[in-house]
């Protein structure tokens, strides 16, 4: 299985160190329909899931607990 890039992606770094950053406001309008980041989003755990939606506000592709 082809290993995700999405936990070092270059733009996801930008958000981090600049949320209100040009590419970072890019980085966070794409994840929101990026196959990629599905894909990533729901190999991880629940609790990292749930810590990922906590860090960029994220409420896609919630699952019932």
């Amino acid at each position: 299985m082809k290993e995700h890039n999405c936990s070092h992606c270059p733009l996801r770094k930008k958000h981090d160190e600049s949320p209100t950053s040009l590419l970072g406001r890019i980085w966070r309008w794409h994840i929101n329909f990026c196959p990629g980041w599905k894909s990533y989003f729901m190999s991880l755990s629940l609790d990292e899931q749930d810590s990922i939606r906590a860090q960029y506000g994220f409420t896609k592709y919630m699952t019932n607990k």
